[in-house]
């Protein structure tokens, strides 16, 4: 007989998972890797509880390699302004991948204790146009807010090693006491602290720690999943229904960037994800 579960841990080849109230140690059947399904932390299953094993990976959702978890329906984007700096290539990156993965992006800024008052400027005028292209945004010092918007949800973090992405859980919830770590002086970045994908149950949403990381590849998506991932562009009407916004004539994204109403530093970085693109 087999069950219905979530897997909520993975640690190297063993699988915990969650069926109803019930929490199962597993292992996963060697077919997986001949079916070249990797089962990820989020992944509905049936297991054979008298065995323990996985049995099944149920259809996704969506799903992400990095961080390697599955049926998300929000990525918070922990995104430090200092110590390490910010990094806007990498955080429309992520954007970009997990528009394309159909997972809700939310940008949290962390480490604004330790800017400027300039600084903190330029970043109020970052969140102001993310915001007007449907993205939100918070800082990490809103805890309730961010909590009141996860509500029901199923989260992953993901950003920079050493953005904060452990301590914005640990705020979540103390009890959890994640590992955390400094900022190596010698490199410029964090130290990873996290080895194990987990999902974690708080109040009334469920959230995964997964390691950090510093890059990330965008280069297996077309370029037309790149250009739509651009939320701004979309309802933009060009010349050439084609047009990807690149050096075509009358291009009116070029004009609105030109203009200032797109952000020179997105459609920079759309530039740059395009060439990268296969």
């Amino acid at each position: 007989m087999l069950a219905n579960g979530k897997i909520i841990k993975i640690n190297s080849d063993d699988f915990t998972v969650k069926v109803n109230e019930k929490i199962i140690e597993t292992k996963s059947r060697g077919k997986f890797r001949n079916l070249k399904i990797k089962p990820l932390v989020g992944d509905n299953v049936l297991i054979n509880e008298e065995d323990k094993v996985i049995e099944e990976v149920l259809p996704r959702n969506n799903y992400l390699l990095r961080p390697p978890v599955a049926n998300i329906d929000i990525a918070l984007i922990i995104t430090s302004i200092k110590e390490p700096n910010i990094n806007l290539t990498l955080l429309d990156k992520l954007i970009s991948i997990i528009t394309i993965n159909k997972i809700e992006p939310v940008i949290i800024w962390t480490k604004l204790d330790l800017v400027s008052k300039n600084e903190l400027k330029e970043i109020k005028k970052l969140s102001k146009y993310y915001e007007s292209i449907g993205i939100r945004t918070f800082t990490n010092k809103k805890v309730k807010k961010i909590k009141k918007y996860l509500a029901k949800k199923i989260v992953t973090v993901c950003g920079q090693t050493g953005a904060g992405k452990s301590s914005l859980i640990n705020k979540f919830n103390k009890e959890l006491n994640l590992a955390t770590d400094t900022i190596s002086n010698a490199l410029g970045r964090g130290k990873h602290t996290t080895r194990i994908v987990e999902l974690f149950n708080i109040d009334n949403f469920y959230i995964v720690d997964t390691p950090g990381f510093s890059s990330i590849d965008i280069n297996e998506y077309s370029k037309d999943e790149i250009k739509n991932s651009f939320v701004e562009f979309r309802n933009i009407t060009c010349k050439y229904k084609d047009c990807m916004h690149l050096k075509e004539s009358d291009c009116e994204v070029i004009k609105l960037v030109n203009s200032n109403k797109i952000l020179k530093s997105r459609y920079d970085n759309y530039l740059s994800f395009i060439k990268e693109s296969k």
